[in-house]
């Protein structure tokens, strides 16, 4: 089993590398995928004119411009994001309001009780010691002060990340398993094992609220396919297959995807979990 120092360096290690520069070359799509959801989330927190709030798991920035157009300028957000080339892309927003650190938020030394909010947008299923760094995140909170963000649930519930890997990978190598208690995307899936996590950390009168909607992938099959390999489980295993696999991997995807194939582009099944705490 690994230690929780080494599953950080391998998502700080990601997440500056392909991982980060992943997420840029799809960000246009993967904005539109999880925009709506994104939305629902920052409704739920309901930032307040003149509040500090964090941003946790930033990325490019968009969730903390919004919260800093809730908070106006006599209030500020900080975004916090373990990757530099997406820390790079959130300063580009130039925000009056706002600032952005690389740094992870497991052990970035916040300012104690100083913030009303802390909010993210799919940004905590990563952390290599979840208890540790909602702690953290806690001690940075005013003793009111609230926690909201939102979370895949579990795979099964997921298809649209579930049934293109499930068609390409008999045709590419195989890929490490992450175990129960490993960060990955669905790694607050389960419910308990979040609530558990949660009031380790300390904090209280937790709810949970699901959110099921159809994610889109892209317009086309075509468009879904081409872009398999920049971003996401598909991209890392697409790196160490044959060309002859890839393609075959590719055709496979194809055929999976095709009966959702709409209107409106192509789209499956995604579930999460909206999920808000308090600090006492």
């Amino acid at each position: 089993m690994k230690s929780a120092a080494e599953l950080a360096a391998e998502q700080a290690a990601y997440w500056n590398g392909p991982g980060g520069q992943g997420w840029l070359a799809a960000y246009q799509r993967i904005q539109r995928a999880i925009g709506e959801i994104g939305e629902i989330g920052l409704s739920a927190a309901a930032a307040q004119t003149g509040e500090h709030a964090i941003d946790i798991g930033c990325g490019t920035g968009d969730t903390t411009a919004a919260l800093a157009r809730a908070v106006g300028l006599t209030g500020h957000v900080l975004g916090v994001d373990i990757s530099e080339p997406l820390i790079a892309a959130a300063r580009t927003h130039r925000l009056d309001n706002a600032s952005f650190v690389v740094g992870d938020a497991a052990t970035h030394t916040f300012q104690s009780a100083h913030y009303d909010l802390v909010f993210s947008r799919f940004g905590v299923m990563f952390f290599a010691d979840p208890v540790a760094a909602f702690r953290n995140i806690r001690r940075a909170l005013k003793p009111q002060g609230r926690l909201v963000f939102i979370a895949w649930r579990t795979p099964q519930e997921n298809p649209w990340g579930t049934v293109p890997m499930r068609a390409a990978q008999p045709f590419l190598p195989p890929q490490p398993r992450p175990g129960p208690e490993d960060p990955g995307q669905f790694a607050f899936g389960d419910r308990a094992r979040v609530e558990r996590i949660l009031g380790d950390a300390g904090f209280r009168a937790l709810r949970f609220e699901p959110i099921d909607r159809q994610i889109w992938m892209g317009d086309s099959v075509a468009e879904v396919v081409a872009g398999a390999d920049r971003f996401g489980p598909l991209a890392r295993a697409f790196a160490g297959a044959e060309p002859a696999a890839i393609e075959k991997a590719r055709q496979a995807i194809a055929d999976v995807l095709a009966p959702h194939q709409g209107a409106d582009g192509v789209r499956l099944p995604g579930a999460c979990w909206l999920v808000r705490a308090n600090a006492s």
